[in-house]
């Protein structure tokens, strides 16, 4: 089933974006929670026709995001958790925590565009990929490091 996004969904498409989902997903989920609809030939030419005429106000947003990227330019964190004498991390480190960590430095995001590693249990390096525009993303290292106790 092909429909059109009315908003972004993760890991599915961006806003009027044409995506193609199994059909129980379309008609349970996407369209009655008004998040899609189908796309027929007339649904097609709108959304072409509106693509064209917002063209110009998409370039100012990819903008904006190009520049909260730049903000990213030399961005490094380091995230103290509670480990075991072993190394391993007491529960994780999520993109919650990356948020966080972020707001600390200035930056603002909201975590829903951050991913992370699924599972990070122990100390080390790690890169955490934040998407700002579906043709803007930044890649952010950070090191998962032991919590000092004294």
């Amino acid at each position: 089933m092909e429909l059109i996004l009315k908003e972004d969904i993760a890991k599915l498409g961006y806003k009027n974006d044409i995506v193609r989902v199994k059909d129980g997903y379309g008609r349970n989920y996407l369209i009655p929670k008004g998040l899609a609809v189908i796309a027929t030939e007339q649904a097609k030419k709108v959304l072409a026709e509106d693509l064209r005429q917002r063209a110009h106000k998409l370039e100012k947003i990819k903008q904006e995001a190009e520049q909260i990227a730049a903000k990213f330019e030399g961005i490094s964190l380091e995230i103290p958790v509670k480990t075991s004498k072993s190394g391993s991390v007491f529960g994780g480190v999520s993109s919650t925590r990356i948020a966080e960590e972020l707001l600390k430095k200035g930056i603002e995001i909201d975590r829903k565009k951050i991913e992370v590693a699924s599972s990070i249990k122990t100390v080390g390096s790690y890169i955490a990929v934040i998407t700002l525009h579906k043709e803007v993303s930044v890649e952010v290292p950070y090191e998962v490091v032991a919590e000092i106790t004294e």
